[in-house]
């Protein structure tokens, strides 16, 4: 059965794909459908953990980390990272 989000559910999925590599951004939206499918009922919160799931998954099998974690001393300085989203529209 094909698979129909309102324009803001695909927004909001289309918005996780966007930290990740434009060659990437395939592969994680493929799982999001496929995991989606799995569903009877999809609706926006299904779509926000699913979404978040991936995107972490994604994110880290690619290299980043989605929470704060050590990273090597620079200059003798412990420093910490983490992956955010800046917005412009402030």
């Amino acid at each position: 059965m094909p698979l129909s989000l309102s324009d803001e559910e695909l927004a909001a999925v289309m918005d996780a794909a966007t930290p990740l590599q434009p060659h990437q951004r395939s592969e994680f939206l493929r799982d999001v459908s496929a995991e989606l499918a799995s569903y009877e009922v999809v609706g926006p919160g299904v779509i926000h953990r699913i979404v978040r799931e991936l995107q972490r998954a994604h994110l880290n099998r690619h290299g980043f980390t989605t929470t704060a974690s050590a990273s090597p001393a620079v200059d003798g300085v412990q420093s910490t990272r983490r992956l955010t989203k800046c917005s412009l529209d402030q």
